[in-house]
């Protein structure tokens, strides 16, 4: 007879989780989870549950819990219409490079694939959880589910962020297995570099040094490799501005001189002969096309991801590396020679700061929050009008303090978003921005934030439409259709949950607002009434959009730099 202790399936997966560091865990319970459901009840001392109103909020929760902390969302649901209705979470988790681990339900183990129409049975639920994530797996038995598990971690944390999944059939739940009471084998990151990487290093090193104006681009990367020292000792080294996308915010701080937002990006990069793009995608979200053409300018790209520095990218020294390793060894390396002064760098932030404020009323309300935030809270941003330009206006001053919506740009993910990123970060406020519209997809988590008592301030612009799709249509066509909303009393609803409530119809009402609801325990709705607002897109990306005409770069605002 064996010596090893035997428990339920649900009892080695609780028991697995808990020993890979999960603290707390996103799930709506179901009757195919009962038997895991039941071994977290047994052990609530040692992971805590938060059970939102829907199963899109789970894996959303988990995203903005991943976002705010670096530490692994975990999101657990039933199969079929519970696995689907995540879908739309661990999409954004994917698109956005989150570590989340995605645990779902299966049928009786027997029944799959057979069509028996077996309770929450789905034609192919493993091709869509196997779509939505790097790495995925179905137990094949009950003693499969504890191995299964620890290696979702440790795929977790190999190579580039990303969603894992794994689907439990729920007969392997309630069966007994032995279970392994080991701790699992922990996953080793990627921090040297190979003697092969070395040689791309110092290619790139050589381009640097004969650079005569070099330009660093960062994206998510940065901020998921933690090498926001080593990205800022380079750029002070060799004098180099470092342009953020919208996943590289805070990648260093935008108090710091050389800090610029893509709009600055425009002007440093109409001057640059030498970038390299550490940490990004570097592609249009719409058009397969590199975020600026090579022409004159020779690239430099720094990835994790092979597949992300191949076309419609040119690079001429490529390196397949976590940004930690690779931007601490080019520091060392290169030379030193400060291109851009304190002074030339701000006169191009000055520039763009320009012509941010020409966007109102948004440039004043993204102040406004600004001001009001606490300089370590966490901004949310979303698909509405003051959102967008919140991707290059709203400053920001420390990594994993701004989340953006990633390339799926689902609408309505900020709220449940924001929602796990107050979970992780422990006390600290969580300024949560929407459109009425976007508000409307999650409203009902309000029950949540109340439930879990958690300080979110979230702010809702409302001008009674879908106004970006609204004033597409309008400049494309001269008129609209299917974008005007029936809405809520907010103050009512807000009343219902309990939830405290603000209505505001200025930019220095909604700082006021913001403030005093800083200083509450719980979360506070704020309902700000809008109206039509003027276009920002022409002002958001180093290129504009196909058909929009941005400002021009300054001819020369590096003064002899650019000569």
């Amino acid at each position: 007879m064996s010596d090893t202790p035997q428990s339920t399936g649900g009892q080695a997966l609780v028991d697995g989780l808990i020993k890979n560091g999960i603290k707390d865990l996103f799930l709506i319970p179901g009757i195919q989870l009962d038997w895991a459901v039941d071994a977290l009840r047994q052990r609530s001392d040692e992971v805590r549950l938060f059970i939102p109103r829907h199963e899109q909020t789970t894996t959303y929760m988990a995203d903005g819990y991943y976002r705010a902390t670096g530490r692994i969302g975990a999101a657990m649901v039933v199969p079929g219409p519970g696995a689907l209705n995540a879908g739309a979470g661990l999409a954004t988790a994917y698109a956005s490079n989150s570590k989340v681990l995605f645990v779902t339900g299966q049928i009786h183990s027997s029944g799959i694939g057979k069509g028996c129409g077996l309770l929450h049975e789905i034609k192919d639920q493993s091709g869509f959880v196997r779509g939505l994530t790097k790495w995925h797996h179905m137990a094949t038995s009950p003693s499969d589910i504890r191995v299964a598990l620890d290696k979702a971690f440790r795929e977790l944390e190999r190579g580039r962020p990303r969603p894992v999944g794994l689907e439990i059939p729920h007969d392997y739940l309630s069966a007994l297995t032995n279970v392994n009471s080991s701790a699992p084998e922990a996953a080793q990151p990627q921090t040297n570099l190979s003697a092969e990487d070395l040689v791309q290093v110092q290619r790139a090193v050589v381009l640097l040094d004969a650079a005569r104006f070099p330009v660093i681009y960062v994206g998510g990367g940065i901020v998921a490799s933690d090498a926001h020292a080593e990205l800022q000792r380079l750029a002070e080294k060799i004098g180099a501005p470092v342009v953020m996308s919208d996943n590289g915010r805070g990648a260093i701080s935008d108090n710091h001189p050389l800090a610029m937002n893509a709009l600055a990006g425009r002007a440093v990069f109409e001057h640059a002969d030498v970038v390299l793009v550490a940490g990004s995608r570097f592609a249009d979200v719409l058009t397969p096309t590199p975020s600026w053409p090579a022409g004159k300018v020779r690239y430099i790209h720094v990835n994790i991801d092979e597949a992300d520095l191949g076309p419609p990218r040119s690079p001429e020294v490529s390196l397949v590396a976590n940004a930690l390793p690779a931007l601490r060894e080019l520091a060392e390396r290169v030379e030193v020679n400060a291109r851009l002064s304190n002074e030339q760098a701000a006169s191009v932030k000055r520039w763009a700061q320009g012509q941010i404020d020409l966007v109102e009323p948004q440039a004043s309300y993204v102040r406004a929050i600004r001001k009001a935030m606490p300089e370590d809270g966490i901004f949310v941003n979303e698909l509405t009008q003051v959102g967008y330009l919140a991707r290059i206006a709203f400053p920001v001053y420390a990594p994993r303090t701004y989340i953006g919506p990633g390339y799926q740009g689902t609408l309505g993910y900020g709220f449940p978003v924001a929602l796990g990123a107050a979970v992780g970060a422990a006390g600290r406020r969580v300024v949560s921005v929407t459109g009425d519209g976007g508000f409307g997809w999650n409203m009902q988590e309000l029950a949540t934030a109340q439930r879990y008592r958690l300080p979110v301030t979230l702010i809702v612009f409302n001008d009674g439409h879908y106004g970006n799709v609204r004033a597409i249509q309008k400049r494309e066509f001269g008129a609209e259709v299917g974008v005007d909303l029936a809405n809520p009393d907010f103050e009512l609803l807000a009343r219902a949950f309990g939830v405290a409530f603000q209505a505001v119809g200025s930019p220095s009402q909604l700082e006021a607002a913001v403030r005093e609801a800083n200083t509450h325990p719980g979360p506070v709705l704020i309902e700000a009434k809008v109206g039509v607002m003027p276009s920002p897109w022409h002002l958001l990306r180093l290129q504009p959009m196909k058909g929009m005409s941005g400002p021009q770069a300054p001819a020369n605002p590096l003064g002899e730099t650019s000569r």
